[in-house]
């Protein structure tokens, strides 16, 4: 006996980007947000959101197929609900929305991923950047709007982790806490939420403090939690016992990489610890395929960027100063990668 090897898994690969296309749509459309009230016939879903009749049906049963609508009854009577997942993290009202990183997806890198095969080729970005020739952020922070949406799909998407650090990591022998790069505050929103005896602050380029000082506010916490402004290949990082780095340190070439932990590892006094939150690329390189897929995506938006295993970070880290290292997972595929000085 033989065993019979079959295409599924091959279609089902190669055939990715029609289910990833609905999904990306129905985000886009603000189909889960409308289904916050309740179940509705497919006609009025088509009136909501301005649907072609040709399409509704399929459409939405696609999304009930995949698992991503809930359906009751069949034909014209038939009503289509959320899921709990999509209730919880596609509905734009709540908290814990995700959808912001699926609405850039959809925006922009879905159409710059088709363009994989000459990165693959020649090691050059092929985002808006091939077209301007200008870098990527300096396309971004041009645009107050833009660069709002690329903050939101980074908080969506970095929730779960920062809450997932802020629970497993050990404060306790920390007093000061500066994070890097820190966006809307979000990772030092939850670290002072969780942990009173920490005095954290959210350094990023003058252009995003705005955003930061909003979000802290609305958060209750504006006289708890202060931001700075830094640039931080051009500034030395501000001391503090703990200095962190959320989904930073990929951006970058190796190079770059190491001048960032060169820049933490002075800023620490001894005993500080270092700790760069990334979609951490397991040592083996055979489990992580969202981290793989990640380093494809910053040679797509950066070229030279790229993500990295546990090893690399410890090999950097330890050619640095620092004197041990370890890694923290954290929620899914990310984890935190923590330098101690």
């Amino acid at each position: 006996m033989h065993n019979e090897v079959g295409p599924e898994q091959i279609l089902q690969i190669g055939m990715g980007f029609w289910p990833s296309k609905i999904l990306l749509s129905a985000v886009e459309l603000g189909l889960f947000t409308e289904l916050s009230g309740g179940p509705l016939t497919g006609a009025e879903i088509e009136q909501a959101l301005g649907l072609h009749p040709r399409g509704t049906y399929d459409f939405l049963d696609a999304l009930v197929a995949i698992g991503m609508l809930e359906r009751t009854g069949d034909g014209a009577a038939a009503r289509y609900a959320n899921t709990p997942a999509t209730a919880q993290f596609l509905d734009r009202n709540q908290p814990s929305y995700i959808g912001g990183i699926l609405e850039m997806a959809n925006a922009r890198l879905y159409r710059f991923w088709a363009d994989l095969t000459p990165a693959l080729k020649t090691g050059q970005p092929q985002n808006e950047v091939k077209h301007s020739g200008k870098p990527m952020f300096d396309e971004l922070y041009a645009d107050p709007a833009r660069l709002e949406q690329f903050m939101d799909a980074m908080t969506g998407v970095s929730m779960a982790n920062f809450n997932a650090f802020a629970d497993k990591f050990d404060f306790t022998p920390y007093r000061t806490h500066a994070d890097i790069g820190g966006a809307t505050g979000q990772l030092a929103t939850i670290v002072a939420q969780r942990h009173g005896h920490i005095s954290s602050v959210s350094y990023d380029l003058p252009v995003v403090q705005p955003i930061a000082e909003r979000r802290i506010k609305s958060a209750g916490l504006d006289g708890r939690l202060a931001t700075g402004t830094i640039d931080f290949f051009a500034d030395d990082f501000p001391k503090a016992d703990l200095i962190t780095m959320g989904m930073i340190l990929h951006d970058w070439n190796l190079d770059k990489k190491k001048q960032l932990i060169a820049k933490a590892y002075d800023a620490l006094p001894e005993g500080g610890a270092f700790v760069a939150i990334e979609n951490i690329i397991d040592d083996e390189r055979r489990q992580n395929a969202f981290g793989l897929m990640m380093s494809l995506n910053m040679l797509i938006e950066f070229g030279d960027a790229f993500d990295f295993t546990g090893a690399d970070f410890e090999g950097w880290c330890l050619e640095a100063g620092f004197k041990r290292c370890e890694v923290l997972p954290l929620a899914g595929p990310a984890s935190a990668a923590i330098a101690y000085k």
